[in-house]
């Protein structure tokens, strides 16, 4: 634990210095980080040729009529966090609904395909490709207009709470999000929680992430998303 929690700062420090950049005139620097892993550990030696990972157990799934697709749910340690991928159905090779689940998308329609009474804990093959993705974004204008102004204004800051240096402005607010899914990060850190298993042999179904789907990840006590991209090639 310990050794992965210096893994997590080092990785952090660097990611810290690129967001930083700094130049003259700079006297102040906040940043903060999430970082969660998956419960279920993947199986390295079920690779496909595209970095397909495999494994098999109970999750929490969904099967939505209308736009067609499979919705999956994969914890973090700890349950407070989930990972949530929605996988829209093939309908021919040129087309695998992932433009009209977008367009259907909204917070109210993804809260209710994922609520508890629609989700069920079913024994699932899931294949998940690895994959690894990073962007940033400038806040600075979505903050303004959510209503976050004088902090912008030298003439009307106040960040004597953060700093004893007066005259300073946020100058730029900067979000760099990365995700990473693989075998490494999805190792389990403690005891797994255990499901009953039938006597007789349980129906697997199959959840198969080998075509473009979109996936989110959901701080679970308050449904708060707090990242959400798309997969689009493999």
């Amino acid at each position: 634990m310990c050794e992965e929690a210096g893994g997590v700062h080092s990785q952090f420090q660097a990611l810290l210095a690129a967001v930083s950049e700094p130049r003259p005139g700079c006297s102040l620097t906040i940043a903060n980080r999430l970082f969660g892993e998956i419960t279920y550990p993947f199986f390295q030696n079920e690779k496909r040729t595209v970095q397909m990972m495999f494994q098999e157990g109970y999750f929490n799934m969904a099967f939505i009529e209308e736009p067609k697709m499979k919705v999956i749910e994969l914890p973090y340690f700890n349950n407070e966090l989930s990972m949530l991928i929605l996988l829209p159905e093939v309908v021919c090779e040129d087309f695998h609904g992932l433009e009209q689940l977008e367009c259907a998308l909204t917070y109210e329609k993804l809260a209710g395909w994922t609520s508890s009474d629609r989700m069920q804990q079913l024994r699932v093959k899931v294949y998940l490709p690895q994959f690894k993705m990073e962007e940033s974004y400038v806040l600075n204008t979505a903050l303004q207009e959510m209503g976050v102004m004088n902090v912008f204004d030298w003439g009307k800051a106040d960040l004597s709470g953060i700093s004893r240096k007066n005259g300073l402005a946020v100058s730029k607010a900067i979000q760099k999000s990365f995700v990473e899914v693989n075998e490494e990060g999805t190792e389990a850190v403690g005891t797994m929680g255990l499901a009953a298993v039938p006597l007789c042999h349980p129906v697997s179904y199959e959840f198969k992430a080998d075509h473009p789907f979109l996936f989110f990840i959901r701080y679970n006590t308050t449904n708060t998303i707090l990242f959400f991209g798309r997969y689009c090639s493999p």
